[in-house]
């Protein structure tokens, strides 16, 4: 890419988004477009063949996506099967209908079957079952994965594909039924801090920004504290769903987008597929290689906050796949290799967060 390319990043204002065009303008790239979703219905074919029309994109990010945490996944799988396989069949067709140089495309590592040899390669797709409660996602990102590779295998193109791990950092999601384990912990051990320190202007100012089933920081403090214990928020302990076992492996988004950017700037297609005549999983995987368990994580995050009363955990809730660790070593291969730490990154979080 130069650096006047003309550079579209489909859903530039998300947590990856918004990294990613952050990365490509500390990195000097003049030529960024972007639309939010309501200047562009990125499910709207028609809308989307005229933006390519109009705007001609040389380069393409594709991080738009609807995503949520398990619970969401598991409520509104027809939600999330049907709405993301139209984004990314909208943006990856016409991509090649304007003859795009160079696509990205980002996927997740739920992809891979619940029962993958740990940690998980790249080859460990298609092997077995999936897990059931994000099953719809995981999915529609293999769909947009075997696009991308049809599409090179096809018609010549150089469509990339990457399955970022757990991501966390600025412009998360905190609602606290649709966001990951991670911004979901965070916000409820501050609410719980600011409860046992009888800190309401904080609440309010809280859940003015983002109200719980509908109680903002205008409603009764009675009303707010009822909705809060609903969700496991209380001065004296913060319920967390599952047993706390399972192992997760967490990526600071913004390193996310550098490797992203990396990708999309030093590694094409006929690097990555081989000499095989079938060619199979030229995606790369985008993660620390380390894991922490969620109860391990929560007394990170409670220690980051100050919170004094107690974690606890539900048994009676699911705890989704038990661990998904990926292997990177073709990513390192190829020259990138995270920094963050998650402890530094639930601190960098957390002060993002309150600010």
């Amino acid at each position: 890419m130069r650096k006047d390319s003309k550079i579209y990043v489909a859903g530039h204002r998300g947590l990856v988004g918004s990294a990613i065009w952050n990365n490509l303008k500390q990195k000097d790239y003049t030529n960024l477009i972007g639309r939010s979703s309501k200047e562009l219905d990125l499910m709207d074919a028609v809308a989307v063949s005229k933006f390519f029309q109009e705007e001609q994109p040389e380069y393409v990010f594709l991080a738009a996506a609807h995503v949520g945490g398990i619970i969401a996944n598991n409520v509104y799988r027809a939600d999330f099967i049907f709405r993301n396989l139209q984004i990314q069949n909208n943006v990856i067709w016409q991509s090649f209908e304007h003859k795009v140089k160079k696509l990205l495309f980002l996927g997740s590592t739920c992809v891979y079957p619940k029962d993958a040899p740990q940690p998980m390669h790249e080859d460990a797709l298609l092997t077995s079952p999936l897990e059931y409660t994000n099953e719809p996602y995981a999915i529609a990102k293999i769909a947009g994965l075997k696009m991308c590779e049809s599409f090179n295998l096809q018609y010549g193109t150089n469509y990339i594909a990457v399955m970022p791990t757990n991501l966390y950092g600025p412009n998360d999601n905190f609602h606290l039924e649709r966001s990951h384990v991670l911004p979901a912990m965070i916000r409820k051990i501050h609410l719980a801090k600011c409860l046992m320190n009888n800190d309401w202007d904080a609440i309010e100012k809280d859940l003015n920004e983002r109200p719980v089933e509908e109680v903002s920081g205008d409603s009764s403090h009675d009303e707010i504290e009822r909705v809060l214990k609903k969700h496991g928020v209380t001065a004296e302990k913060v319920a967390l769903w599952g047993t706390g076992r399972p192992m997760r492996e967490f990526l600071w988004s913004e390193e996310m987008a550098d490797a992203c950017v990396f990708v999309m700037e030093k590694v094409n297609f006929e690097e990555l597929k081989g000499d095989s005549k079938e060619v199979h999983n030229c995606h790369i995987n985008i993660g620390t290689g380390n894991e922490v368990s969620i109860a391990d994580l929560s007394a990170i995050i409670k220690c980051t906050v100050g919170y004094k009363g107690a974690i606890t955990f539900d048994a009676s809730k699911p705890d989704g796949t038990m661990r998904k660790l990926t292997d990177v070593s073709k990513l390192n291969d190829l020259g990138w290799t995270h920094q963050v730490e998650v402890e530094e990154g639930v601190k960098r979080l957390y002060e993002w967060y309150v600010q």
